[in-house]
C-alpha cells in the first residue's frame, strides 16, 4: 500500500498543530512545514523571528520555486516507517504536487475566524507567534501572497474550528483520516 500523506492547511492559528499534536500519539508520523523553516534558519544562523521566517520562507520559494519548502521534508517523508504521515503547514498547489511525487495525497483543511486564530496564536508563544493584530494581519496577508487560498479551497475534508474543544477537533481529523484509509 503507498504512504498517505495528509497534508494539513488552514491559515495560522487554525488548529494544524493542534490537530498534528493530537494524532502523534496514535501512530501517525507528523512533519511540520515551519519546522523544516526554522531549521533552515538555523542553518543559515538566522535567528528564528516572524520576521526572518517570513522572509526565509519567501526566498526559499523564490530560489527554488513555490514547491521549495515540501522539497525539504520529502527525505522525511520517504524514511517514515509509518503508512501514514502528516504534513503540517501546507501553503500552496505546488507543494502538494511536490508531495504527491512521495505518496498518495489527501488535502485536510483546518478552518477557524480571525479571533479565534489571534488568540490561539497568543497564546501558543512560538518565537514566531504575531504579538499584535498589525503583525498577525501582515502575518495572514504573506501566507495568501504565497497561496494558501488554493489548498483550503480545494481540501478534501475540512473542519471548522471554532467551537471544538481539542479532543472534538483531533477525533474529527482521525475520523476523516481512518475514512481515507
Amino acid at each position: 500500500m503507498p504512504k498517505l500523506i495528509v497534508c494539513l492547511t488552514g491559515m495560522p492559528g487554525a488548529g494544524k498543530s493542534t490537530i498534528a499534536e493530537g494524532l502523534e500519539p496514535r501512530g501517525y508520523h507528523v512533519i511540520n512545514m515551519g519546522d523544516a523553516v526554522r531549521a533552515e534558519a538555523v542553518r543559515r544562523d538566522l535567528e528564528p523571528t516572524a520576521e526572518n521566517l517570513g522572509r526565509l520562507m519567501l526566498d526559499l520559494r523564490e530560489r527554488g520555486g513555490p514547491g521549495a519548502v515540501a522539497e525539504l521534508v520529502v527525505p522525511g517523508i520517504l524514511e517514515s516507517r509509518s503508512d501514514v504521515v502528516l504534513v503540517d503547514g501546507i501553503r500552496s498547489n505546488p507543494e502538494i504536487e511536490v508531495l504527491r511525487k512521495a505518496g498518495t495525497t489527501r488535502l485536510l483543511s483546518v478552518h477557524a475566524s480571525t479571533g479565534t486564530r489571534f488568540g490561539f496564536l497568543s497564546r501558543r508563544g512560538r518565537s514566531d507567534d504575531p504579538r499584535t493584530q498589525d503583525s498577525f494581519e501582515a502575518r495572514d496577508d504573506r501566507e495568501i501572497r504565497v497561496g494558501i487560498s488554493a489548498p483550503i479551497a480545494l481540501a478534501d475534508e475540512s473542519i471548522s474550528n471554532n467551537d471544538l474543544t481539542r479532543e472534538q477537533l483531533v477525533g474529527r481529523a482521525d475520523e476523516i483520516i481512518r475514512g481515507w484509509l
